[in-house]
């Protein structure tokens, strides 16, 4: 049986919705005729990005797995049921392996993995249907891997992993699964996460591995990759080609970490205190 690609009339829950990629998803989902639910943090923007979409909302932080069950419950309820999940709710932070705090790695894995995993349990029984859906939304970073962001590539490379799980365990119920791969986007997260005095040191002025970009270009793949229910979405569409080179790319990476660039981006990083992307409740 042909399965519908119209996004009219899809029930799309997405997590980390207040502002970003969410945010923007969310609000495109909701011109093509879906109706979306949201769950985040920052109740002002989420309650502003809620009236845009027409959209119940629900605050949730997705460290805690009761919370997430909760709201997702809720929220699946009051849709009349879930077709598309959305497993984007996600922090970073500059961190050395060698020199950063492990409580930074210890919080990034909270929200990043178990808050993926949260939302992947509490969802799956919704979204098991023919029609069904969960998108994770992991990184370029699962699989280049670069220096003083130790935390969140383990953390997106552990998402990539249970995005590819969830696809063969929801196999028999004929739901499908995807991972998606974002390189810099012109989002408060890239803006945070590498507008530091130790990226500019190892990257340069630009701070950044690739140039940044535009956030619609990204939602335009996310369009498109949900339509399909897709098992991979890459964004740009260099990212691809990236990911099935990730070896050799991460040779290239380490050979210019070899020198002086390295050595001060890790002096300086010792001492710059920069905060997570997205605040914590405590």
């Amino acid at each position: 049986m042909r399965r519908r690609t119209t996004l009219a009339g899809r029930r799309v829950l997405v997590t980390g919705a207040a502002r970003g990629i969410g945010a923007a998803l969310a609000r495109r989902l909701h011109e093509k005729g879906a109706q979306v639910a949201l769950l985040g943090l920052e109740p002002a923007a989420l309650a502003a990005v809620a009236h845009d979409c027409a959209a119940p909302w629900q605050e949730c932080d997705v460290r805690n797995r009761t919370a997430v069950t909760e709201a997702v419950d809720g929220l699946a309820e009051k849709l009349g049921g879930l077709d598309i999940v959305v497993a984007n709710a996600g922090i970073a932070k500059q961190w050395s392996v060698l020199h950063g705090d492990p409580a930074v790695l210890e919080t990034t894995l909270q929200v990043n993995t178990l808050g993926v995993c949260h939302t992947i349990q509490a969802a799956a029984r919704h979204v098991a249907h023919p029609n069904g859906y969960i998108l994770t939304v992991s990184s370029l970073a699962a699989a280049v891997h670069l220096p003083l962001l130790g935390a969140y590539s383990a953390s997106k490379a552990a998402v990539e992993a249970l995005g590819d799980t969830t696809r063969l365990e929801l196999g028999p119920t004929g739901a499908k699964a995807g991972v998606a791969y974002f390189a810099e986007l012109a989002t408060d997260m890239t803006t945070r996460g590498f507008d530091t005095k130790a990226a500019a040191a190892f990257f340069g002025t630009r701070g950044t591995l690739s140039r940044v970009t535009p956030l619609d270009v990204a939602i335009d793949a996310l369009e498109r990759g949900i339509r399909r229910r897709a098992a991979r979405i890459c964004s740009p569409r260099w990212a691809a080609p990236v990911l099935l080179a990730r070896m050799p790319v991460q040779r290239a990476i380490a050979l210019r970490a070899r020198g002086p660039r390295m050595r001060e981006a890790l002096a300086i990083a010792v001492k710059e205190d920069v905060p997570f992307t997205t605040e914590q409740p405590e």
